[in-house]
Order: structure tokens, then C-alpha cells, then sequence
């Protein structure tokens, strides 16, 4: 069942100017890269010129592709990449060794985010950070697990995402183009009675408020398998807008 068709009693309802989906076709996947790339190149300029093509870690089992698009022109408005560590470790494993409470569990990493530089870029943002959150849920994961480089990790402190290396900072990562990251984590099962312990702000947008814009419906993924994979990268070929 799509999460957009479920029926949340009790919870606000709130329609967003743009739909939030996972990346099925070459088209989309098209989307996704263009605002990832564009999204780089304003900050780090120099790693951009590696997104310009889907990257073979967008087609892998255990891996989806957010794509955020405005629903009055279909233009793309942000994306991010999830991957699961339940057919290879994370891509932040390359790099780092998790504690072993945290690699013996169900892990999601979030990697490539991108949003538009426009004003509904703060919303975007927030919305693939619900859909990971959601998509993580729908999944079973355990803990959410991301690598934020400065100022960005501060955006993960306030959302309560803790350390996986208190003490140690900014650790350089490979599929990060060696920039130094803090990794960070988010105990799912914990999560509503954290934000409300604080009277966390997001709390009712996250855990009160049902958007029917989001649509993470796996279903269709699962089916294709292989023939999914294949087509989402051209047949071999990596794919052009």
C-alpha cells in the first residue's frame, strides 16, 4: 500500500506543492541527477563535476532514489539516495568501522541530498527528511545514518541525530570525495518519544501530520528487480536527460 493512500486517524491533513516519490524510471533518474548536481556546484564545485551522470550506487539492491517535483511544472525540487545495509555495508563503511551494536543492526544511510536554491528549498529539505524517515520505518531499519560535513551536520544536532564517534570530529570520506564528515545516527524506534521529551518543533510535522504528497510505495521496485536496475541505467549506459 502507497503511504499516501493510508488513512491516519486523528492527524492533520497538509497538501504540499510538490509531490515526493521514488526515482522508477530513467526519466526520473534524470531529474534527480540534474538537482544534485546543480545543488553541488553552489557549495562544492569541484566534487559536482563527479554528479553529472547517474552514479552506479543509484541502481544497487538496497538502494532508493528520492525525487521531489513541482506540481506545476514537474520540475525537480530536491533529491536524496537511501541504501540499506541489507545486501552490502554502507558506503560510509569504506571509510570508518561502525560499532558493533550498530553494524549487527538494520542501518539506512542518506547520502546526495540536494534541494533547489529557491524559497521552497527549506520545505523540500524537510519533506525528504520525513520520507527517509517514513521509508526507514516502512523497512524496519533500526537506526538512520548519515555523514554531515560543516555547517550542515548542525541541521542533523537539531533534529537530535547523535555522534557515532563522539570526540573524533570530522573523519574524511571516500565516497564523499574525502571531505570530512561527522557520522551521525538516529534511533527510529525512539524517535517520537525524544522530539517529545524536548518539545521538538518538527515533532507534529513528523509524527502528527499526514502529507499524501509523499508516495513510498516499494512494491513496483521489488517486482522489477533486475530489469529495474537494468533500465534505470540505460541498458549498461548511464542515462541522459
Amino acid at each position: 500500500m502507497r503511504h499516501s493512500e493510508a488513512r491516519h486517524t486523528g492527524m492533520t491533513e497538509e497538501v504540499l506543492p510538490f509531490t515526493l516519490r521514488l526515482v522508477r524510471t530513467p526519466a526520473q533518474l534524470a531529474k534527480a541527477v540534474q538537482i544534485r548536481h546543480s545543488a553541488y556546484a553552489r557549495h562544492l564545485p569541484d566534487f559536482a563535476q563527479t554528479l553529472k551522470e547517474p552514479e552506479s550506487a543509484d541502481a544497487e539492491d538496497g538502494v532508493v532514489v528520492l525525487l521531489a517535483q513541482s506540481k506545476l511544472d514537474g520540475s525537480a525540487l530536491g533529491t536524496m539516495r537511501i541504501q540499506s545495509n541489507e545486501f552490502k555495508p554502507l558506503c560510509l563503511e569504506q571509510s570508518v568501522d561502525l560499532p558493533a551494536e550498530m553494524s549487527s543492526r538494520r542501518l539506512a544511510e542518506a547520502t546526495r541530498l540536494a534541494v533547489t536554491s529557491d524559497k521552497v528549498g527549506r520545505l523540500v529539505k524537510a519533506v525528504l527528511f520525513k520520507a527517509y524517515f517514513l521509508h526507514c520505518q516502512n523497512t524496519a531499519v533500526d537506526w538512520m545514518v548519515i555523514a554531515g560535513r560543516s555547517p550542515i551536520d548542525r541541521q542533523y544536532d537539531r533534529l537530535l541525530f547523535e555522534d557515532v564517534f563522539p570526540g573524533m570530529g570530522y573523519i574524511p570520506l571516500r565516497h564523499a570525495g574525502n571531505l570530512p564528515h561527522r557520522v551521525m545516527s538516529f534511533h527510529i524506534d525512539s524517535a517520537k518519544r525524544r522530539w517529545a521529551a524536548v518539545n521538538h518543533p518538527m515533532l507534529d510535522f513528523m509524527c502528527h501530520t499526514h502529507h499524501p504528497d509523499i508516495e513510498l510505495d516499494l512494491a513496483d521496485l521489488s517486482r522489477s528487480g533486475q530489469a529495474h536496475r537494468l533500465s534505470m541505467l540505460g541498458g549498461g549506459g548511464y542515462l541522459q536527460s
